[in-house]
């Protein structure tokens, strides 16, 4: 297979409407989820512009991942799972946190216990 000049292939990524630019001044990217954080710091980040619609590319840094803060559990269930097992409503909360929001898990391990 004959190598391509980077002239030559400039050329064609103009003529399909590709562009492709480096990101110099980016210190982190982060991505967030409902329960958790992904931030990877000092990353090479590119970005690829294809007939006006962007692609970023993230590649190398360092990853952390963190959990994001704790679930919120409704309150109809904390009262259901109160009343289902004969507990108090904080007793229900956390038996619900543990079971991560389960309620027959919670109703299970409260009268179990």
């Amino acid at each position: 297979m004959a190598r391509a000049s980077s002239r030559r292939l400039r050329r064609m990524m103009k003529q399909m409407g590709l562009k492709m630019d480096a990101l110099t001044d980016v210190e982190e990217v982060i991505i967030r989820g409902r329960d958790r954080e992904i931030v990877i710091e000092e990353p090479v980040v590119t970005l690829l512009d294809v007939k006006g619609e962007r692609v970023y590319q993230i590649t190398g840094g360092r990853v952390r991942e963190k959990e994001r803060g704790r679930r919120r559990i409704p309150e109809e269930d904390i009262l259901l799972v109160a009343q289902q097992a004969g507990v108090t409503l904080e007793e229900a909360r956390r038996a619900l946190e543990e079971a991560e929001g389960d309620l027959a898990k919670a109703i299970l391990m409260l009268k179990t216990s």
